[in-house]
């Protein structure tokens, strides 16, 4: 090795050794390492009557598949909407057509647990929102927007509980 690679090595050595964590024997033991704290949100931006049009679109869907109900079902879906899943390695996709199908063919009537769903408005700015929906199977985060003066779930992204 001649001199240039060598005080290249060298160089490269003391950067990387100043990157890495010092060891555990150097970072006194009495003293607490703070834990990051995510700041308060701030309220929603929005009307009482977003707020209620929301969470009924919330309901509508999750109840609306509990029940079989494809009315409720289809009135919380747009038409565009894409409902994802991750199965291992690939994203599955639904259509609200397929949604609305397999609502009509009994959806999760046939669930035979508690029903009990809880849904947490995330985020609103002005014409959309982010929603969370757990339900007794499932985990549904929903990115919803109004529409022609309607609350509508656009895009879903899902997992089994």
């Amino acid at each position: 090795m001649n001199s240039r690679h060598f005080c290249l090595t060298i160089f490269l050595a003391m950067i990387l050794g100043s990157c890495s964590a010092p060891p555990p024997s150097a970072v006194p033991t009495s003293t607490p390492v703070p834990i990051p704290t995510l700041a308060p949100t701030a309220p929603f931006n929005a009307s009482d009557e977003d707020l209620a049009a929301i969470e009924q679109t919330a309901l509508d869907y999750i109840e609306g598949w509990y029940e079989g109900n494809a009315e409720r079902i289809e009135r919380s879906l747009h038409p565009d909407l894409v409902k994802r899943t991750i199965q291992s390695s690939r994203v599955e996709t639904l259509s609200a057509e397929q949604m609305v199908g397999f609502t009509q063919q009994g959806g999760g009537k046939a669930f035979p647990g508690e029903k009990k769903n809880t849904v947490t408005i995330l985020d609103i700015d002005n014409d959309i929102a982010t929603v969370k929906v757990v339900s007794a199977e499932y985990i549904d985060y929903l990115q919803m927007g109004k529409v022609n003066g309607e609350w509508v779930i656009i895009n879903i992204l899902w997992r089994h509980k």
